[in-house]
């Protein structure tokens, strides 16, 4: 119910800061029943909106000239939520339009399971200019027992509040509906049990490798800060989070500088590096794939939580992960590319049926990945992903030999938890140049565009579910964060362009062979940053939080599956991770291709949450051949209306994306 509005002089004191506004107030209740488990407790809540108009600032309210006007003083020094209602006011005088001020209160006592879940939620919430959380991590949510609020009640409630939110830009006459669409919205968002009964104890974990850079890496290291765990960086000395004193420092509690080589003694000089610490660690863990098995090795002796060491070390090799499936007798593996020639020569390779697909047992990327139409591309592709890695500090000679498989590409995330999906998402891998009716053996299986939700439709969603959930615990795992690669079989869709844009269509009649799905590949960690950040978005869901809850162990089960829980309605919108390849080799002369793009088309801010330029001015491009398949820049490209629209920008960006390169020096 919304109170009456009056005009008021508002006070920020102490200091220069008050404001003649009319205010208006509205208390709105909510309940959230649902408790998976015994230590989360019903969260109940409630908000407060302020609809405020009118705001000026006229000379001498500072000196307190008040005329009959209400006043109403505020204390800077009383909480956060103070301040951050002064900095509202501020930015609504300046617009001189209607605005909603939001405040969010707990009903009941408990403990914050991720203290900017407030913030995360509502990342992206179309029409948000500001939103704040007011609650360090690990803190407990003051209650606040549900209430009207008049005007003059607000200098006390507000020390209560544990996140505000701006809207603004509005008409007086939007008010009302513009309040009733947060309800609506915060029930989607917040419907989850984000309190927790007991205590939450400060964790820490050692983190091996730390990324390229802040670009890729940022959300993961803020996840951990905002649950309350503390990170130990180990990675090789001269790395951009060694320096104490540097920007970005307070991201980790230590660095221990260790060369995180994979080579022989890489395990023993993690366990040694943890040891060496002046504190103990709960949890040790990387998101890295050469270094995955060792880090769980290393677990191990360490006695800290890790799925097995064994596990670790079949996902991170395709050749075993290939036998362990049911469909593996369609497939060959070679321990090197000297077995090529017994095997052409044995009934199986007699029975070879083109195209195939080869690959190093080892690999990420899509890197070494070819298509061969013939057994003399066989050959030679098998000896080029045989020698892959062969000078790597763990040589691998191995190679797969596998069927091409017509059928869409997905990405698939699952999270796992004592062996049951806790949350599930497929992104649609669009047709690359290797998919091409017309490929050769050049052409590679760079990713183009991943788009989520997916177009697939439900009974295909299901079946990778629960093809991949058996295929993750054949492996050996039971809890975790896994990224899978997989196509289905005999599906009812296809891609076609139509109208100039490439999408899914359904296939005019069903397939009468069984629908499966073909494994490519189980990463044990979560989706590659751009696909982390996409569903962050979209789904709220953040892989990186789940994954460093998982390290520590049992202990944050329910945290992991309280924030395992998406919005209620779904994805918050279309979105496509669009990759600008290479194309072309040179030395890269415009200084950033995607902030060049932004600046030539504003108009497409407002639809790209997200991006990066990988390649920058100085950079090396090899073109399409190159040995490692990096991309230019990437961008996520939304669209809250439809999946053509957001294709089609993403079309857009593809066509004007441009830039120069110098020759490379022979």
């Amino acid at each position: 119910m919304a109170r009456k509005g009056t005009q008021h002089d508002v006070r920020f004191l102490p200091g220069e800061g008050a404001f003649r506004a009319h205010i208006s107030t509205r208390s709105t209740n909510f309940a959230h029943k649902t408790c998976p488990t015994e230590s989360d407790i019903p969260t109940s809540y409630w908000v407060l909106d302020l609809a405020i108009r009118n705001v000026e600032k006229p000379q001498g309210l500072d000196n307190g000239d008040v005329g009959a006007l209400g006043q109403l003083n505020f204390n800077l020094s009383a909480a956060t939520a103070v301040v951050f209602l002064k900095e509202c006011m501020n930015l609504v005088e300046k617009r001189q339009k209607a605005a909603i001020i939001r405040f969010m209160f707990s009903s009941k006592f408990g403990y914050i399971i991720r203290n900017d879940f407030f913030v995360q939620r509502l990342e992206c919430f179309a029409g948000i200019e500001r939103a704040i959380s007011f609650i360090s991590p690990l803190s407990a949510a003051p209650s606040a027992a549900f209430r009207e609020v008049p005007t003059d009640g607000l200098p006390e409630v507000l020390s209560y509040a544990i996140g505000g939110l701006l809207v603004q830009n509005l008409e007086a006459s939007d008010l009302e509906g513009e309040s009733h669409r947060l309800d609506n919205e915060f029930k989607n968002r917040f419907s989850f049990s984000w309190l927790q009964a007991d205590p939450i104890p400060r964790r820490r974990i050692a983190w091996v490798q730390g990324r390229e850079n802040i670009g890729v890496s940022q959300r993961a290291y803020e996840a951990a800060r905002a649950l309350g765990v503390s990170i130990v960086m180990i990675e090789n000395p001269g790395h951009w989070l060694e320096d104490d004193h540097g920007p970005y420092a307070h991201l980790r509690e230590a660095f221990i500088p260790v060369s995180i080589e994979v080579d022989q003694g890489f395990t023993q000089r993690v366990v040694e590096a943890v040891r060496s610490y002046k504190h103990p660690v709960d949890g040790l863990m990387t998101i890295s794939d050469v270094r995955l098995p060792g880090v769980a090795r290393a677990c191990e002796i360490l006695g800290l939580p890790t799925s097995p060491y064994a596990a670790y070390q079949i996902a991170g090799d395709k050749a075993r992960t290939r036998m362990l499936e049911p469909d593996a007798s369609e497939s060959m593996t070679l321990s090197n590319a000297a077995e090529l020639s017994s095997l052409l020569s044995s009934e199986k390779g007699q029975q070879l049926a083109f195209p195939l697909v080869v690959k190093p047992s080892l690999g990420w990327n899509s890197d070494c990945v070819s298509r061969v139409a013939d057994q003399n591309e066989l050959v030679e592709a098998v000896q080029r992903a045989s020698e892959r890695h062969a000078d790597a500090a763990s040589p691998s000679l191995g190679v797969v030999v596998e069927p091409y498989i017509e059928g869409p590409e997905v990405d698939a995330n699952l999270v796992l938890l004592d062996g049951q999906v806790v949350y599930f998402d497929i992104e649609d891998d669009f047709p690359t140049r290797g998919d091409a009716a017309d490929a050769g053996m050049e052409d590679n299986f760079q990713e183009t565009q991943v788009v989520l939700p997916t177009a697939l439709p439900p009974d295909e969603v299901q079946l990778l579910c629960d093809s991949l959930r058996r295929s993750i615990l054949r492996q050996g795992f039971t809890s975790g964060v896994f990224h899978c690669e997989a196509r289905i079989r005999h599906s009812s869709v296809f891609y076609e362009e139509q109208d100039g844009i490439l999408d899914m269509q359904r296939k005019k009649a069903e397939p009468t062979k069984e629908k499966s799905v073909y494994l490519h590949e189980i990463n044990a960690r979560p989706p590659g940053y751009l696909e982390s950040v996409a569903v962050k978005l979209a789904y709220g869901v953040d892989y990186y939080a789940l994954r460093i809850l998982l390290c520590i162990g049992s202990a944050e089960n329910s945290r992991v599956q309280a924030l395992a829980k998406p919005f209620l309605n779904g994805p918050q919108f279309h979105l496509c991770v669009l990759i600008i390849p290479q194309i072309r080799a040179g030395i890269m002369k415009t200084e950033n291709g995607g902030a060049d793009l932004l600046k030539r088309h504003p108009e497409l801010s407002q639809h790209i949450p997200d991006y990066d330029t990988y390649l920058k001015r100085g950079d090396v491009l090899e073109g399409p051949s190159a040995r490692s398949l990096w991309w230019i820049a990437n961008f996520s490209v939304i669209s809250r209306t439809s999946r053509p629209e957001c294709l089609r920008r993403a079309q857009f960006i593809l066509e004007n994306f441009v830039y120069e390169l110098d020759p490379i020096a022979q």
